[in-house]
């Protein structure tokens, strides 16, 4: 398909107070093109739906050149995705840097009793262009199962009250951030259909929700990236655009802003009557001036409608971190090492090492909480992290033994099919030859893995059962398998009592592990919290002729 393209030098007015390109005048070009891109396929009038996955990478500077091109990915129906890429050009030195990619979905008009269905995208001429037509139809798949999801989350969603209730004194009341503004819709803020362009609106949006944000960090933060724009109905010239901004939740290195857009015509205006046209959920970050912040502060709710806004900001948030990861076509290098004699030593340290950086990490935020188990991520740049937390009613040092004999694991982990000893390297290394179940009809998958533990130095030192993946002679790849690779994985265990433990699960996730985790981060299963459930009744349950020491 071919692409519509836009050319536009940066100008003063097109600034924000900062002298970079304001994102609401980028999204009125974002929206502008994505029209017109898909007017083209069409033949036909068509209305923005919803634009998502907006993530913002450069900043944009006046005098510099920004370089727009969008084309229709697939089509469907009566609905289109559009695919943006935004990239800006130094006049000086000519390097091009990449400002962000969107996706907009648009919904054709029918022009009187016609009925519509789209054309087939089918001038498919590069890789790229068949990698986006493919995972056009997974974002659709997991927009419509967005909204299942977040319903589903939402009911476990009180589990979350006793972890972050938002009481505390230093804690900053989300009121504090709320905005309310107010535009009339006038001939110059219509588009060629005759309603109110979509870009105006997302630009107010925008302009609200930086205001909100800006109250409770006390300058102007950064726009990092857009949930979601949801268009729910029309609006025309006449009409009164109240915006409502607030910040809904804050994490460490980022907050939510949500912002809801209400129409009135003159009658409606007069009645009190508001048409509910538009909502959005944005997300910013510490500017990057004020380097020495490298959080937000934290906020609470005082009101009902405050905890559901704060309860759904979370859910939100695994969504997003969810299709963020299970949509990356990033390319993985090897992750595995090669295993010998020489290099055992380090190997084994490093392993230990690996995991103790891990656990250490800072930014751990909650993503599910039940009895006994609880669910965290780590997302540091483009790398996520998942840890489950359990309590258990059995000593540190038996749920060390059992945890660290790998080949009991299929009886407790249903990812596990199979797991044998590969060589018993000393009493505390060994390699493994790990076999998983196939996920969405693929090939079943295996790992090579070095399992290396280590028993507490001193008193309040945690047991460690660190695992990664390395590469073996004897254990070649097997073309019923697809050999996948653990970068960083394994248990710490510490003492709660002298009758229970604390368990902690890590995984540093890689394209080999994600199939088995995708569904429970997007909310469609609970498959970590029943694996951990699992291994609890494992170690709770367990005879004692089954702890084997090495």
């Amino acid at each position: 398909m071919p692409e519509v393209e836009m050319c536009q030098s940066v100008l003063p007015c097109h600034a924000n107070h900062k002298g970079g390109l304001s994102a609401g005048q980028l999204l009125k070009w974002i929206d502008i093109i994505a029209c017109l891109a898909a007017e083209k396929h069409a033949g036909l009038p068509c209305v923005t739906a919803s634009i998502d996955d907006i993530q913002f990478e450069e900043t944009v500077r006046v005098g510099q050149i920004i370089n727009i091109k969008a084309k229709v990915n697939r089509a469907f129906n009566t609905s289109m995705e559009v695919g943006i890429r935004v990239v800006v050009q130094d006049v000086l030195t000519g390097v091009l840097k990449r400002v962000c990619v969107a996706y907009s979905t648009f919904v054709a008009k029918p022009v009187g009793t016609q009925k519509i269905r789209l054309k087939p995208v089918d001038c498919l001429t590069t890789a790229e262009d068949h990698l986006e037509y493919a995972l056009a139809s997974e974002r659709r798949r997991l927009r419509l199962y967005n909204e299942d999801a977040f319903t589903k989350l939402m009911q476990d969603s009180h589990l979350l009250k006793g972890v972050a209730n938002g009481k505390e004194s230093s804690q900053i009341s989300t009121e504090r951030t709320r905005v309310q503004s107010i535009e009339l819709v006038l001939p110059p803020h219509a588009n060629h259909h005759g309603n109110t362009f979509g870009g105006q609106i997302m630009a107010w949006m925008e302009n609200a929700a930086t205001v909100a944000a800006s109250r409770l960090y006390g300058t102007y933060p950064t726009l990092k990236s857009v949930d979601m724009f949801k268009f729910r109905g029309p609006s025309s010239v006449g009409d009164r655009l109240v915006f409502k901004a607030i910040v809904n939740n804050t994490f460490q290195k980022s907050l939510e802003v949500g912002v809801r857009v209400e129409a009135y015509d003159c009658e409606e205006w007069t009645q009190g009557k508001a048409r509910h046209i538009n909502s959005a959920f944005l997300i910013y970050n510490a500017s990057s001036d004020k380097a020495h912040t490298q959080t937000f502060p934290s906020v609470k709710y005082t009101s009902k409608d405050g905890q559901r806004r704060y309860l759904a900001a979370i859910v939100r948030k695994r969504i997003r971190l969810a299709r963020k990861h299970i949509l990356s076509s990033k390319e993985e290098g090897p992750l595995s090492v090669p295993w010998d004699k020489s290099n055992q030593v380090y190997l084994s340290y490093n392993n230990v090492a690996a995991l103790t950086v891990l656990a250490g990490k800072h930014g751990w935020e909650v993503n599910s909480s039940q009895p006994k188990i609880r669910v965290y991520m780590n997302e540091e740049l483009d790398t996520l992290s998942v840890q489950v937390e359990m309590h258990v009613r059995v000593s540190s040092l038996q749920a060390f033994f059992l945890l660290s004999d790998l080949s009991l694991r299929p009886s407790w982990d249903r990812h596990y099919s199979s797991c044998e000893e590969v060589q018993v390297v000393n009493e505390d290394d060994k390699l493994y030859h790990i076999t998983c179940p196939a996920v969405n009809k693929d090939k079943p998958r295996d790992f090579v893995v070095l399992m290396s533990r280590r028993q507490p130095c001193k008193e309040g030192d945690s047991y460690i059962v660190a695992l990664r993946s390395v590469t073996v002679a004897s254990v070649p790849p097997d073309p019923d398998y697809t050999r996948s690779e653990v970068l960083c994985a394994g248990f710490l265990i510490s003492d709660a009592s002298s009758a229970t433990c604390k368990v902690s699960y890590y995984n540093q996730v890689t394209s080999g592990v994600l199939p088995y985790i995708a569904g429970n981060l997007a909310g469609w299963s609970k498959s970590m919290e029943e694996t951990a459930s699992s291994c609890i009744e494992f170690l709770e349950n367990v005879t004692d002729q089954k702890i084997c020491a090495f």
